[in-house]
């Protein structure tokens, strides 16, 4: 698998983008002064910067689910919706990094 610096540059560039969108988003979703005008016109300006990342292809699942809930936030989803998807997405990413292992059972040489 030869990728090019170049392809990696436009990936991370466009996840970061995905990121800072997603984020900006799910900071105005979980304000207790929610408006829904304020909403739309912060979405469609960081559309507008979000636009100029080229597309990548994505194949891992917390990027492609982060693609898919930036779809979400612009198709302007109900705002319960949207948070039910945002804290998916975190369990997504947090599932990625850190993975504890409880109660594992130790095992001894006579199996006692």
């Amino acid at each position: 698998m030869n990728i090019s610096i170049e392809e990696k540059a436009k990936r991370v560039k466009y996840i970061r983008a995905l990121e800072r969108f997603a984020k900006s988003a799910i900071n105005l979703l979980k304000r207790d002064d929610f408006d829904k005008e304020m909403f739309k016109k912060r979405v469609s300006k960081n559309l507008e910067i979000l636009k100029r990342a080229e597309p990548v292809y994505l194949d891992q699942p917390y990027t492609k689910g982060l693609e898919e809930f930036v779809n979400s936030i612009t198709n302007l989803k109900e705002q319960d919706e949207l948070i039910k998807e945002a804290n998916l997405l975190d369990k997504l990413r947090n599932n990625k990094s850190y993975k504890k292992d409880k109660h594992k059972k130790i095992g001894f040489a006579d199996e006692y």
